[in-house]
């Protein structure tokens, strides 16, 4: 293995960083309170998320012809991300959904951020700063009052070992976000657009047989949508999903994880919870508790924990805090003996 290091990060660098992330879990956010209408109109979660998928590598595709070499350099990086980052993380969620509460489903979903460190440390066999494992700890537990885990709790072992299924994919999209920002490998850095939009082509290709286009109603797309009473058309549903909380979801996440680190970057994410919470309720009339405006509260102090665990020093703390000799650089490099 090829030891490497870089310069740590600027202040400046890593606010922004730390934007990008916000403005991506935003974005990400807003996908649910979106979709719910449309699939209340007749379209299933599935055909939903094909569309979702495919109408965003719709408008990458011209820069995905651009960034073709990619399948040559790096064919494994973008099948990865197309299987995991894009198709993987939906196709398990939504088949936990049929089995299991979805706050229930979205909890374990949101197990991410530990997973990742648990990559870091276990398979990786680096150390991980106390900052960063008390931030996914105070994350998942106000993540759990978000989506008020204890209601309706039934143990079903396909739909919770689904529910893990989705949170190891997230894991994936995470780390292989990261993949190669460095050049360390020789071959020069990967470009995260050409990454994303092949990774939106392959994805939208292996969610085509299960979600079933052939079979969706396309007169709901252009009709109305009900949104808490009010009258949305739904192509402007369908362009927000797409353009917002795809697209730029999944091109402002890329980039924040590679000035982060994965596992600051994936406490950050757990923002994603709390922001659709509260646009389902603006939009949608499902309003929060008080013990649900706790547990956001909770998560952004766990979110905001994490981010101060990165260091302005690269060599002498750990890669959970975003820098270690030969480890993750505080804008998430992997070493050299991680890329595939």
């Amino acid at each position: 293995m090829r030891e490497t290091t870089r310069p740590g990060p600027s202040v400046r660098g890593g606010s922004l960083g730390l934007t990008l992330a916000l403005v991506s879990a935003f974005a990400f956010g807003g996908s649910g309170p979106a979709a719910k209408p449309l699939i209340e109109a007749g379209l299933e979660p599935l055909q939903v998320t094909w569309l979702r998928a495919a109408g965003a590598a719709c408008v990458m595709l011209p820069l995905a012809w651009r960034h073709r070499g990619l399948l040559r350099e790096r064919p494994g990086l973008v099948l990865g991300f197309g299987l995991l980052a894009v198709a993987g993380v939906q196709a398990c969620y939504f088949a936990a959904l049929s089995r299991i509460p979805v706050g229930v489903a979205l909890l374990i979903e949101y197990l991410a951020p530990a997973l990742v460190l648990g990559w870091v440390r276990f398979v990786q066999r680096r150390p991980v700063s106390r900052a960063a494992g008390v931030g996914v700890v105070l994350a998942v537990g106000g993540l759990a009052c978000v989506v008020r885990v204890w209601s309706g709790l039934t143990l079903d072992l396909v739909g919770l070992l689904l529910a893990l299924g989705a949170a190891c994919c997230q894991v994936g999209y995470f780390v292989l976000s990261d993949h190669g920002s460095d050049g360390s490998d020789g071959r020069g850095p990967s470009d995260p657009i050409g990454v994303i939009a092949f990774g939106l082509l392959i994805g939208a290709l292996v969610l085509t047989v299960p979600a079933r286009p052939w079979a969706l109603d396309w007169h709901v797309l252009g009709g109305q949508a009900s949104m808490d009473g009010t009258a949305v058309p739904a192509p402007v549903l369908l362009g927000w999903i797409v353009l917002v909380a795809t697209v730029a979801a999944y091109l402002t996440g890329v980039v924040s994880i590679r000035r982060l680190s994965p596992q600051v970057a994936g406490v950050v994410a757990c923002l994603e919870a709390v922001i659709a919470t509260v646009l389902a309720w603006v939009f949608l009339g499902e309003h929060l508790a008080a013990v649900q405006l706790v547990g956001g509260a909770v998560v952004l102090v766990g979110a905001l924990i994490a981010q101060s665990s990165a260091p302005r020093r690269q060599q002498e703390e750990p890669v959970a805090s975003g820098g270690a000799a030969g480890g993750a650089g505080v804008d998430g490099a992997l070493p050299d003996d991680a890329h595939a």
